[in-house]
């Protein structure tokens, strides 16, 4: 089944922690936003393999955004 990892507010994505194929656990760090001069890492919920990334370095993201898909296993 396919989870969606959404961003929990607006930021700036400065970096991407994971890949596609990379095998997470529950409470892995996908993302690092910059939301307010703040480093906000963006955890998945969910242990399974990341099938797609929907963000780079540099984007510009609104709450809700999906930045990536897993597969749960």
């Amino acid at each position: 089944m396919l989870r969606d990892i959404p961003a929990e507010m607006v930021g700036t994505v400065i970096k991407v922690v994971a890949k596609p194929g990379d095998v997470l656990a529950e409470g892995a760090m996908v993302v690092i936003l910059e939301s307010m001069k703040m480093e906000i890492p963006v955890l998945t919920e969910y242990a399974g393999t990341v099938v797609e990334l929907s963000v780079g370095a540099g984007d510009h993201v609104q709450e809700g955004a999906v930045l990536a898909k897993i597969e749960v296993e």
